[in-house]
């Protein structure tokens, strides 16, 4: 198992905001890429398939970090707050609503080998 977090950041555009959007938030990506721990960065949007029907904001970004601390350094970044200041929580803004999620790839209560134990 690994200390990888990975983070899906939703984004419901305001009606007829989809394209600038996505634009505000492809400019995140190359200063964000080049941030320690930074493993994956990439916005990304929802097509339609018969084979996937389920809810979906139409941008997502889909993020993998090295640990929990690169990930919280992150949304400390003041490009990040000033994204989520102007765009998500002003009135002027572009979205209409958000959700951010992270997730780690351990099982509940991962019994794994402590390594200062094991010298």
């Amino acid at each position: 198992m690994s200390k990888k977090v990975y983070c899906l950041a939703q984004f419901m555009p305001k009606a007829g905001c989809d394209e600038a959007l996505f634009r505000v938030l492809q400019a995140l990506e190359p200063d964000t890429l080049r941030e320690d721990g930074c493993i994956q960065y990439v916005v990304t949007r929802h097509i339609p398939s018969p084979f996937a029907e389920g809810d979906s904001y139409p941008i997502v970004f889909n993020e993998i970090w090295s640990d929990l601390a690169a990930f919280e350094s992150h949304c400390q970044r003041s490009a990040i707050q000033q994204f989520f200041e102007t765009q998500c929580v002003a009135d002027s803004g572009l979205v209409d609503k958000w959700n951010v999620c992270i997730y780690s790839d351990e099982p509940h209560q991962y019994d794994a080998p402590r390594l200062a134990e094991l010298v």
